[in-house]
């Protein structure tokens, strides 16, 4: 059974930053394109990175520049480090792995960021 364990969420100032980490356990972690997604409260779901089996990198325009997503084939970790962060980034932040045409599609239960002074 496969399992999406996020964590490093937590309560930082506008301006600060954060590594967020998601654990995947099971042998499929090199076949996974991994992503990030975010939703504020009263919002929509909404994508903000993704890193495929070869490495490639993907973001929207509205944080490119500010997360970075990467990845641990060793560890079976997939990271986004944020910084620069914006009271607008508050969120739950969820961890996603899938395969192509979502044949395999897998989500973590998400962990909290809270940008605030």
């Amino acid at each position: 059974q496969v399992q999406l364990v996020e964590s490093g969420g937590g309560l930082v100032q506008p301006g600060g930053s954060l590594r967020l980490s998601c654990a995947v356990s099971g042998s499929i972690f090199s076949i996974l394109s991994m992503a990030w997604y975010r939703q504020a409260p009263g919002k929509e779901r909404e994508w903000v990175a993704t890193i495929t089996t070869g490495g490639t990198m993907m973001y929207p325009g509205s944080v490119k520049g500010r997360l970075t997503i990467s990845r641990d084939n060793v560890k079976n970790t997939v990271y986004l480090q944020m910084n620069s962060l914006k009271p607008e980034d508050t969120a739950v932040y969820y961890c996603n792995g899938y395969t192509g045409s979502r044949t395999m599609d897998y989500w973590g239960a998400g962990t909290l960021v809270t940008v605030s002074s």
